[in-house]
C-alpha cells in the first residue's frame, strides 16, 4: 500500500511539471508567434476617464527584435501636451528591462528606476511594466496551466503567470491564449492584495503581411473605472530602423 501511494505521488508530481512546462511553451510560443526583425507602427491612444470624456494621442512606435534584444521606442506625436515626449525600452534576458524617457519639458533624459514600473505610462492605463509585458522574458515567471476554456466562442488556454520577483507590482497574471492563433486574447492583473486590478483585451485583429496582428487592445483599471485603448493605423514588418534610433541620443534630439 505504502508503494502504492509513493508511485501515485511521483506520478502525481511528474504530470504537474510536464503540466508547468506545457504551460510555458505555450506562453513562449505566443510571445515569439510573429516573426519580425523589426516592426513600425502609428496609433491613436483613446483615454478614457471616469466621466467618460476622451482624450485621444496620437503615437510612432519602432521596435527591433534582431539578435534576440527586443529594443522598441515609442514618440508621442499629438497634441501639443505631449508631443516631442520620447521613451525607450531595452530588454535585459532574466531582468527587468531597461528604459528611458524623454520629457520635452524637462528637457533631458531620464533612466527609469526598476522600482517605478507600477507608474503609470503618460497618464494612460498602462505602467511601464505593462508597455513592455509582451516581450517580458518568460524566465522571470512560473505558469500553471488553469483550464480550458472558450473565449467569445474561441477556444483558449486559461494560463495562471506568477512573478518570481516578489517586488513586482502583481502578484499574479491571468491569461486566455487563443489555441488556434497562439494569441493572448485577454489577461487579467491582480495586485499584490489579490485583488483584480487591470484587464488587457484585444478587440481586434487583421492580417498584416501575411501576420495575424492585433490593432485594437483595450486595457481598463478595474476600480478607476477608467480604459485605454490603443487603436494600430499602420504597421509595417520588416522596414528597415537605423540602429541609432535605439538610443539616448534619438531620445534627446528626435533624430537618428
Amino acid at each position: 500500500m505504502k508503494k502504492l501511494l509513493f508511485l501515485l505521488a511521483v506520478l502525481s508530481l511528474s504530470a504537474a511539471t510536464v503540466f508547468a512546462q506545457s504551460a510555458e511553451d505555450i506562453v513562449r510560443a505566443s510571445r515569439e508567434r510573429i516573426k519580425a526583425d523589426t516592426v513600425s507602427t502609428r496609433s491613436r491612444m483613446m483615454i478614457t476617464a471616469k466621466d467618460g470624456s476622451v482624450t485621444e494621442r496620437l503615437l510612432d512606435q519602432y521596435t527591433s527584435k534582431i539578435a534576440g534584444l527586443n529594443k522598441t521606442v515609442v514618440v508621442f506625436q499629438k497634441p501639443a501636451s505631449v508631443a516631442g515626449t520620447r521613451f525607450l525600452t531595452i530588454s535585459n534576458p532574466g531582468k527587468i528591462d531597461d528604459r528611458w524617457i524623454f520629457l520635452p519639458s524637462l528637457g533631458k533624459v531620464r533612466r527609469i528606476a526598476a522600482g517605478e514600473g507600477s507608474g503609470s505610462f503618460m497618464g494612460t492605463d498602462m505602467s511601464y511594466d505593462d508597455v513592455s509585458s509582451m516581450d517580458r522574458d518568460v524566465s522571470l515567471d512560473t505558469y500553471v496551466l488553469l483550464r480550458d476554456e472558450s473565449l467569445d466562442g474561441k477556444p483558449c488556454w486559461v494560463i495562471e503567470a506568477k512573478p518570481k520577483d516578489p517586488s513586482y507590482q502583481y502578484s499574479r497574471m491571468v491569461g486566455w491564449i487563443e489555441k488556434s492563433t497562439y494569441i493572448s486574447l485577454k489577461m487579467e492583473l491582480y495586485d499584490k492584495k489579490g485583488a483584480l486590478a487591470k484587464v488587457m483585451e484585444i478587440q481586434g485583429t487583421k492580417d498584416v503581411q501575411g501576420k495575424l496582428t492585433p490593432v485594437v487592445t483595450k486595457m481598463s483599471t478595474v476600480q478607476a473605472k477608467t480604459s485605454t485603448t490603443i487603436y494600430v493605423d499602420i504597421i509595417k514588418y520588416d522596414d528597415p530602423i537605423p540602429a541609432s534610433v535605439f538610443t539616448e541620443h534619438f531620445l534627446l534630439t528626435g533624430r537618428p
